[in-house]
């Protein structure tokens, strides 16, 4: 193995973060300068992820690219990092999102602490995707919130602050329970074992007690304590209240990522350790999240219809989509897992193309009420070209991303149980009509305010910024087999074992 290939993983880990320093620390200049060497650090860090495709050997379910060096030896800590297939296409789409967040941005204040705090925002995403050692994984977890914190609180609307609170109390929450947890998971392998370890691998070799005569036994109690955390940040009902408002006040950049990555986080997590790590109370609360996942779909949906804010309503769908890419992976069989994680990645390129589409055209009428527009096709074309293909997609029409996607998922569902399969496609039948509602009344009709009849159409940065958005959206939706088969093996491997998981490393030579 080259150096490249054995250092890429902390390269891509760690070259935002130095970015931000580089950012932070450079000399006072113009707004665009400070947002060229941002957007060319996180081009940089884009093309490096590529290499990753070379270097992944898709034949495998072990971890690949494996970095662990000693951090802690008291604990048994190492930073121990590496990717499969589960992981491998949610890094690749963080460096893919973070150029695009960075080039879109419209930011006139702050501007070098903004992008430093993007950049930050990039290395905690990428550290949470490739961590196999649970302090590690904590760690790049909790220090998501530092610059999520800041983007809301600093450059987010009017209700910034309750916003911010509100998203970093659920969080965190959720988070003192996984770490409570984790600590409890630490010494269990001490009891059984003789040495502390906080390895996951290690992890996945524990004998968790589970008492089926009683709810809260040591597996069920811990399980939750991580699904909590989980369920917070994909967010599922009843825990989704802090999204609309994280998202409403964000900056348009705040909302892709959180749309775009933050989400997948949660889901991610569910599926990497509550699941192989406590089979047995996965079993027995598998039908209670199954049927909040379906309330999910269902009521978000709903939420959505009723919005008269296009943030707002966005915002909403999310907790419709989520609530579907919960129910594939709950339902544990390759087509419904595949589903949900092809979903993952189709979720974060459609909404956040949407949210783009929202920040675009608020930064020329500084209003998102659905009323104040109608009529756009008129004066802005290419606007309405590139609002039409994101919204196609994300009602999962044929030869998009999404359509594979909720496919995928409502096959996989409809072979563990018809009935609900049936309530989940609801989703499709809703998530048509309300974005399709919303568009008509944005895009077609008399223009009956003077304000949007001088409104410039998409420029060059714009165009550039929705191209790739929109590229991805069709190769997904038209030629799936790269994506579905890089994550085939480590799917089946999991579906197949989780019971019994016993993930090993890769080694080249194999």
């Amino acid at each position: 193995m080259t150096f490249l290939e054995n250092h890429l993983l902390s390269i891509l880990i760690f070259l935002p973060l130095l970015g931000s320093l580089v950012v932070f620390l450079f000399p006072k200049t113009s707004n665009v300068k400070l947002q060229m060497v941002a957007f060319g650090i996180s081009l940089i860090e884009f093309g490096l992820s590529l290499l990753l495709l070379r270097y992944f050997n898709s034949s495998s379910h072990l971890i690949q690219l494996v970095q662990k060096v000693s951090w802690i030896p008291e604990l048994g800590t190492s930073f121990f990092v590496g990717i499969d297939g589960i992981s491998l296409w949610l890094v690749l789409l963080t460096t893919f999102l973070t150029p695009i967040v960075i080039l879109s941005s419209t930011i006139e204040r702050n501007v070098k602490s903004y992008m430093a705090c993007l950049l930050i925002l990039e290395t905690a995403m990428l550290g949470t995707f490739v961590s196999f050692d649970l302090i590690l994984f904590y760690v790049f977890w909790e220090m998501m919130l530092i610059p999520m914190y800041f983007l809301i609180g600093i450059w987010g609307g009017a209700r910034r602050i309750y916003a911010t609170l509100k998203f970093f109390i659920y969080t965190m929450a959720g988070g003192v329970l996984m770490l409570l947890a984790i600590i409890f998971l630490v010494y269990l392998h001490y009891d059984q074992f003789g040495v502390f370890s906080t390895s996951l691998l290690n992890m996945y070799s524990l004998q968790i007690p589970f008492e089926t005569s009683k709810i809260f036994n040591i597996q069920s109690l811990l399980f939750l304590a991580f699904a909590v955390a989980f369920l917070i940040k994909v967010p599922m009902f009843p825990f989704h209240t802090w999204l609309p408002d994280a998202h409403v006040e964000a900056p348009t950049g705040g909302s892709v990522i959180l749309a775009g990555v933050l989400l997948k986080m949660g889901a991610y997590g569910f599926l990497r350790f509550a699941m192989p790590l406590f089979p047995e109370a996965l079993q027995f609360f598998m039908p209670y999240l199954i049927a909040l996942s379906i309330i999910g779909i269902i009521y978000g949906a709903f939420l959505a219809l009723a919005q008269t804010d296009l943030k707002k309503l966005v915002a909403y769908s999310s907790i419709s989509h989520m609530g579907l890419i919960m129910l594939g992976l709950l339902i544990l069989n390759t087509n419904g897992v595949s589903g949900s994680i092809f979903q993952m990645l189709c979720h974060g390129i459609s909404t956040g193309a949407l949210f783009l589409i929202v920040g675009i055209i608020y930064d020329r009428r500084h209003t998102r009420e659905i009323a104040s527009f109608g009529g756009l096709t008129k004066v802005m074309p290419y606007f309405s070209v590139a609002f039409l293909m994101v919204t196609l997609s994300s009602i999962a029409l044929p030869s998009t991303n999404g359509f594979i996607g909720e496919f995928l998922i409502l096959l996989g569902t409809f072979e563990k149980n018809p009935l609900w399969a049936i309530l989940a496609a609801s989703t499709v039948i809703l998530g048509a009509y309300y974005m399709l509602w919303m568009f008509q009344r944005v895009m077609f009709g008399p223009v009956t305010h003077p304000e949007n009849k001088v409104l410039s159409d998409l420029s060059l940065r714009e165009i550039c910024v929705m191209l790739p958005m929109i590229v991805m959206i069709f190769w997904m939706g038209i030629y799936p087999k790269p994506f579905l088969s890089r994550m085939e093996k480590s799917i089946d491997y999991l579906v197949s074992n989780y019971k019994h998981y016993d993930l090993g490393i890769y080694e080249k030579h194999q």
